[in-house]
C-alpha cells in the first residue's frame, strides 16, 4: 500500500516491475513489425513485379489470390491461419505477413504498369537487357517510393494486429512481456490495479501513432502534391 519509488510504473499480478517489462517488450513488438514488414514486402514486391511486368495469365493468377486474401478482415483471416498453424509468436507473425502482402503486391504491380512503357525502359529492351534485369536494375528502383511509404504504415498495422493476436490469446505466449498478451494477462485486474492495463496499451497506443505520423511525413515528402498547406 502507498507504492514503492523502485517501481515507478507499479508492478503486474505476480509483483514484476511493469516498467522493465514495458521497456523489454518494446523489442518482442518492434522485432515483430520489422520480420512482418520485411517479409510481406519482399514477396509482395516478387508477385507484384511478375504480374506488372508480365500481364496476361501470370498477372490474372496473381491478383485473384490477392483478391481472396482481401476479401476477408485482416484480423479474422490472421485468427484463422493463427489456429491452423497454432499458437506462437512465429505463427502469428508468418499469418500477419501473409495478410500484409496482397498491399505491397497490389501497390507494386501498379508502380511497374506505369513504368513499363517508359521510355528508359524501351531503351534498356532494346540495349538486349534481360527481363530479369529490367524488372530488378531498371524498373524497380524507381517503383521503390511508395513502398516505402506503405511499409512504414503497415509496420504499426503489424504491431496492431500481434497485439490483438496476443490479447486474445494465440499469438506470443506468457510470460513474454509482448503488449498484447500483457493487456491479455492484465485484464482480470483491470477494476482493482488499473496501471497494469493502462502502460501496455498506452505503449500500444503511442507507438503506432509515432510511426503513422513518421508514415505520412514520408508520403508527403516522396509526393509533394499531397503535402498538406
Amino acid at each position: 500500500e502507498g507504492g514503492r519509488s523502485m517501481f515507478l510504473l507499479g508492478t503486474d499480478a505476480v509483483g514484476r516491475d511493469m516498467l522493465s517489462r514495458l521497456i523489454f517488450g518494446a523489442r518482442f513488438s518492434l522485432f515483430i513489425g520489422l520480420v512482418v514488414v520485411v517479409f510481406s514486402l519482399t514477396s509482395g514486391i516478387i508477385l507484384g513485379v511478375l504480374a506488372g511486368y508480365f500481364r496476361g495469365w501470370v498477372d490474372t493468377l496473381i491478383m485473384r489470390v490477392m483478391d481472396v486474401i482481401l476479401a476477408f478482415p485482416s484480423l479474422l483471416l490472421a485468427l484463422v491461419l493463427v489456429a491452423i498453424l497454432g499458437p506462437g509468436l512465429f505463427n502469428a507473425m508468418l499469418a500477419i505477413a501473409l495478410v500484409l502482402q496482397p498491399h505491397f503486391a497490389r501497390l507494386t504491380r501498379a508502380a511497374v504498369m506505369a513504368e513499363k512503357n517508359r521510355e528508359y525502359v524501351i531503351s534498356a529492351k532494346v540495349a538486349g537487357a534481360s527481363h530479369l534485369r529490367l524488372m530488378v536494375k531498371t524498373i524497380l528502383p524507381n517503383c521503390m517510393a511508395p513502398l516505402i511509404v506503405q511499409a512504414t504504415l503497415s509496420f504499426s498495422n503489424a504491431i496492431l494486429e500481434a497485439a490483438a493476436l496476443g490479447f486474445l490469446g494465440v499469438g506470443a505466449q506468457p510470460p513474454t512481456p509482448e503488449w498484447g498478451t500483457m493487456l491479455a494477462t492484465a485484464r482480470e485486474f483491470i477494476l482493482r490495479a488499473p496501471w497494469v492495463v493502462t502502460f501496455p496499451g498506452l505503449a500500444i497506443l503511442i507507438t503506432v501513432l509515432a510511426i503513422n505520423l513518421i508514415g505520412d511525413g514520408l508520403r508527403d515528402a516522396f509526393d509533394p502534391k499531397l503535402k498538406r498547406s
